[in-house]
C-alpha cells in the first residue's frame, strides 16, 4: 500500500509540469492565432485602403480613369475612347491604374484566395474594353494567349485572350497617336474685336503735298505772259552732295579776301590828313580907299 501511495505521489508531481506545458502551447498556439488574425486584418485594411485611393483617383473631375472601372455601354464608348487616348500622357495614365488594379487582386488572392472581395474590379478588367489589361499582362508579366499565371485571377478570361492575340491596345494607340503631335490650331480673334478696331485711313500723298497748311488752295489763273519751265529742264538737286570745288584763281582770290578780313584794327593804314588851303590863315585883304 505504501509503495502505490508512492506511485501516485510521483505521477501527480509529474503530470502538473506536463499539464503546465500543454496549458503554454494551447496558450501560445492561440496568441500566434491571435497574431496572424491580426496580420491578415492589417493586410485587409491595407488593401481596402489601396482600393479606395484608386477609385479616388479615378473619380476625380475631369479623369478618365472610370471609364475603365465600369462597362459604360455603346452610347458613351466614343467619348470614353478619345478621353482615354486623348495624349501620350492619359494612356500611360490608364495603363499604370490597370497595373495597379492587377497587382491590388494579386495581393487580395494570396491573402485569401476563397475571398469574393473586389468583385467590381474583377469584373471590369475581365472586360478588358481597349486591351490594356492584355497588354499590360503581355509586357509586364510576359503572359499568352495561351499560357499566363495571372488567369487564375478571373472567371472569365475570353476577352482578355482575344485582344492579347489581336493586340488591341496597339490599335489604338497607333489610331489617336497621329494626333498627338500635330500642331495646335491658332486662336483666331473674336469677332467683336476686330469689328471694334478702327479702320485704317491711307492718306493721298498728292493731295497732302499739294495743300497748304493753312487749308485747301484756292485756284487763281495764272496771265498768259508767264511760262514755267518743264520739269525735265530743272536739274536734280540733291542735299547729301558735296559742293563742287572752286577754280584755282576764285579759290586764291577767297582765300586773300579770308586773311584780309582777318587783320586786326591796328593794321589798317590811317588815311593822310587833308591839306589845308593856302591862304585859310592869312589877314583878309585890306581895303582900298
Amino acid at each position: 500500500m505504501a509503495k502505490l501511495d508512492s506511485t501516485l505521489d510521483r505521477m501527480l508531481r509529474l503530470a502538473v509540469p506536463a499539464v503546465a506545458l500543454v496549458a503554454a502551447g494551447f496558450a501560445v498556439v492561440a496568441l500566434l492565432d491571435r497574431m496572424a488574425l491580426d496580420g491578415k486584418a492589417a493586410e485587409r485594411r491595407s488593401l481596402v485602403a489601396r482600393a479606395d485611393q484608386l477609385t479616388a483617383s479615378a473619380l476625380m473631375p475631369g479623369s478618365a480613369l472610370s471609364c475603365l472601372d465600369s462597362g459604360a455601354g455603346d452610347a458613351t464608348e466614343t467619348v470614353c475612347e478619345a478621353q482615354v487616348f486623348a495624349s501620350a500622357a492619359s494612356t500611360a495614365a490608364a495603363v499604370a491604374y490597370v497595373g495597379a488594379r492587377l497587382t491590388l487582386l494579386t495581393d487580395a488572392k494570396a491573402l485569401d484566395p476563397a475571398s469574393a472581395d473586389f468583385a467590381g474590379a474583377r469584373r471590369a478588367l475581365e472586360l478588358d474594353r481597349y486591351g490594356i489589361v492584355a497588354y499590360v499582362l503581355a509586357s509586364r508579366d510576359g503572359c499568352t494567349a495561351e499560357r499566363c499565371a495571372t488567369f487564375s485571377l478571373f472567371a472569365d478570361t475570353g476577352a482578355i485572350r482575344s485582344n492579347m492575340k489581336a493586340q488591341v491596345f496597339d490599335q489604338y494607340v497607333s489610331r489617336h497617336a497621329s494626333a498627338w503631335n500635330a500642331p495646335a490650331p491658332m486662336a483666331e480673334p473674336p469677332p467683336a474685336a476686330v469689328s471694334a478696331a478702327p479702320p485704317v485711313v491711307t492718306p493721298d500723298v498728292k493731295s497732302a503735298a499739294a495743300e497748304p497748311a493753312g487749308g485747301p488752295s484756292v485756284a487763281h489763273p495764272m496771265s498768259s505772259k508767264y511760262t514755267l519751265p518743264s520739269a525735265a529742264s530743272i536739274p536734280a538737286v540733291s542735299i547729301m552732295n558735296a559742293e563742287p570745288a572752286l577754280p584755282k584763281a576764285a579759290a586764291e582770290a577767297q582765300a586773300a579776301q579770308s586773311k584780309a578780313d582777318a587783320r586786326p584794327d591796328d593794321d589798317v593804314p590811317m588815311p593822310p590828313k587833308r591839306p589845308q588851303a593856302q591862304g585859310a590863315l592869312a589877314a583878309p585883304p585890306a581895303s582900298v580907299r
